[in-house]
């Protein structure tokens, strides 16, 4: 006698009403993080052709596809079949401290990884503090020789 579960039963007709052809691309799980300066995206995409993994970057929108096709066996029985075929597909809008010139991808063992950086303008700076004298000294400078006191750039 075979065991069956309800609630076994309810995920396999979701899986099936939510994951087959008719739904369209499916979204593919994956992890974001900031490392320093540079934003790294891993997405898991087992059993998918190298060739079919596409990603674009079009303005500040990126844009990953991949495809996986199985082979098929039409003159078989199925006992289960529950890795499907199809299209796989995942869009971020990047911000606008990206250098999207620079991205970067690779796909190793079933993982996607996008290498995306961190504009240079949009890094942390240092902002150097310099000493109020020099400003104070080019004033009292300009007052001395009688001139009105004010407030130059001293690289002037």
């Amino acid at each position: 006698m075979a065991n069956h579960s309800p609630i076994r039963e309810m995920e396999r007709l979701a899986d099936a009403l939510f994951d087959g052809p008719s739904r369209g691309p499916r979204r593919m799980p994956m992890d974001l993080y900031r490392d320093g300066d540079r934003y790294l995206l891993t997405a898991d995409l087992p059993g998918i052709d190298p060739g079919s993994v596409d990603v674009d970057v079009d303005g500040q929108l990126l844009t990953i596809r991949a495809e996986r096709t199985l082979p098929g066996a039409d003159n078989v029985k199925w006992i289960t079949r529950e890795r499907t075929s199809g299209s796989f597909l995942r869009q971020l809008s990047l911000g606008q401290g990206i250098d999207t010139e620079r991205i970067s991808a690779s796909y190793d063992n079933g993982v996607l990884s996008v290498t995306i950086p961190v504009s240079e303008r949009a890094k942390p700076r240092k902002v150097q503090v310099t000493n109020g004298s020099v400003i104070e000294a080019v004033s009292d400078t300009a007052q001395a020789e009688g001139g009105q006191r004010s407030i130059e750039d001293p690289q002037a």
